[in-house]
Order: structure tokens, then C-alpha cells, then sequence
């Protein structure tokens, strides 16, 4: 395979999976203009969309059922994390819930290990597996469902928040929760919606992944992480912000992966390939705080 080739397939593997880490950030980011806090369990609704998709898919729904139920599913899930565990707390206190996002994200990784234990599980490619030819360099067509739905979940959250009341309305929950109130905006209502949504999009996240790279209980707290860093190198409340963040950190990682290794030598292993984009992604906020594209300018009504 040629130079150029390479290039194109770790260009392809880069954006599929960087993809996925803006999908998350994208969670991250419903969440966060709604709330003002940071979900640290929304990787665990990425996992949960994989392995519950997978487990349905095992005792005999046909792929399509099985991910719509998987889905909703994770929608329920996400929706009583927000009524079990974020409500009950004051809202004044930021940091509470956040750290009470932290044990609900434990609580889930607990769960999911204990109903389908510690082994990797996959599913089924959903077009199949003969790669879609560009040149001489072959591209999974897994990968194009990836893309295809951060693609559509980017522009659905943009268009939401952007055209519709009740996405301003959202966003103005985070501003000024008295005020939204008193303007007759139901807070507890969609505090619930921005925990379903994100749930939503990061449960087709883990479905359309789990073709791809196989999924286990534990991957949740990477997603989450990567996710995280995603929203906050585009720009923390900004939801093509968080995609352009994870396809940048995906391209850094397949590159780094891909070509340092080799022109080294072996002396830089590309097991170190998170830690060369996590290294430049640092030098960015340093260089940029605000993030590539700025943080999101909220309106309220």
C-alpha cells in the first residue's frame, strides 16, 4: 500500500472514531446547556447502547429492533438518573451534581459488568463487510454509519437549540434557573428532556461503534473522558464545537498511531498515541481557552 493510501485509511479510521468522542461531547453538551453541569455517566450510556444492542441481538431481535429497543432503553435509563439521582440534589450546588454524576457513572459501569460480565462483545456490521473502495485503500462500511449518525445528531442538537422553543428554553434553564421559572418554563421538565436526548444520541453512538470495535463494561469512563476534552477543545457548550474537537483528537490519535511509530523506529510506541493528542489538544486551550470555535453564546426567551 502506498504512502498516499496509508494516509487515506488512517484519515478514515481517524475521523470514524474522532467522530464517536464528538458524538459524546455532544451529549456532554445538551446536558451541559441545559444545566450548566458536566455529566461525567455519559460514556456509560455510549457503553449501555452497545452491550444492551448486543444482549438483544444475542437472544434473537432481529439488529433493527434490537437497537431501537436498545435505545430506548438507554433513553429510560437516562431519564431516571436524572429523576433518581440529579433532582433530589440542590440545584444551587454545581459541584454536588456533578460529583453525583461521577457515582451514577460507577453505579452503571458496576451494573453493566455484573448482568454481562468482563468479556468484549460485538455486533453484526450493518451493511456488511466488503470495504468501500477509495484508490487502492479500503474503508469499512461500518465506518460510514458512524459517521453518518454524528453527522445527523450534530445537525438534529443544532437545529433544536437553535430553531425551536424548547431548545432556547433548555438553554435558559442553564442561564438563570429563577428567571426561566418565573417566565413560566417547566425547570424540571427539561432538565429531564436534555438527559433524554443526550442519552438518545449517545446510545446510537455505541451502537453504530460496537460493529466497529468490540464494547465492555469498562469503556465508558474513556468515552467519557475523551468526550469531555472533545467539548472543551471546540468549545464547552458548543454542539459542532464538541464534533470538530473529536474528530480533531481522532485524527491526532490514528496519525500518531499510524506514522510516529514507524519514523521512529519504535521508540515511540503508538500505545502512546492518546497521550501525543491529549499533548496537543492542551497545547490548543493553552493557545485558544475559549476552545477552536468559541463557547456557545446562550439566548434565553
Amino acid at each position: 500500500m502506498s504512502l498516499t493510501d496509508q494516509l487515506v485509511q488512517y484519515l478514515v479510521t481517524g475521523v470514524s472514531i474522532g467522530v464517536v468522542y464528538g458524538v459524546v461531547g455532544l451529549g456532554l453538551t445538551i446536558i451541559y446547556n441545559a444545566t450548566g453541569i458536566i455529566n461525567f455517566a455519559q460514556g456509560e450510556f455510549v457503553m449501555l447502547g452497545g452491550m444492551g444492542a448486543v444482549a438483544l441481538v444475542n437472544v434473537g431481535l432481529p439488529l433493527p429492533v434490537a437497537v431501537a429497543v436498545a435505545v430506548a432503553v438507554v433513553t429510560g435509563v437516562g431519564l431516571a438518573v436524572e429523576r433518581l439521582a440529579i433532582r433530589p440534589l440542590p440545584a444551587t450546588s454545581i459541584m454536588t451534581l456533578i460529583i453525583a454524576t461521577i457515582g451514577v457513572s460507577l453505579v452503571l459501569k458496576g451494573g453493566a459488568k455484573l448482568l454481562w460480565g468482563r468479556e468484549a462483545v460485538i455486533l453484526p456490521p450493518f451493511s456488511g463487510t466488503q470495504p468501500v473502495r477509495i484508490g487502492t485503500a479500503g474503508i469499512d462500511p461500518q465506518r460510514l454509519w458512524v459517521m453518518a449518525v454524528a453527522v445527523l445528531s450534530v445537525i438534529g442538537v443544532q437545529s433544536f437549540f437553535r430553531y425551536t422553543l424548547t431548545g432556547k428554553a433548555m438553554q435558559a434553564c442553564a442561564i438563570n434557573r429563577a428567571a426561566a421559572q418565573l417566565v413560566g418554563i417547566n425547570i424540571n421538565r427539561m432538565v429531564s428532556l436534555s438527559f433524554a436526548l443526550s442519552a438518545v444520541v449517545a446510545a446510537l453512538a455505541g451502537v453504530v461503534l460496537t460493529p466497529v470495535t468490540m464494547m465492555r463494561y469498562s469503556q465508558g469512563t474513556t468515552f467519557t473522558l475523551t468526550g469531555f476534552l472533545a467539548a472543551v477543545v471546540g468549545g464547552l457548550g458548543n454542539s459542532l464545537g464538541a464534533v470538530v474537537g473529536g474528530i480533531m483528537l481522532g485524527l491526532l490519535e490514528s496519525l500518531a498511531g499510524g506514522f510516529i511509530d514507524p519514523l521512529t523506529g519504535g521508540m515511540v510506541s503508538s500505545g502512546y498515541n492518546k497521550a501525543i493528542a491529549l499533548a496537543v489538544a492542551l497545547l490548543i486551550l493553552w493557545l485558544r481557552p475559549q476552545g477552536l470555535l468559541g463557547r456557545q453564546k446562550k439566548e434565553a426567551l
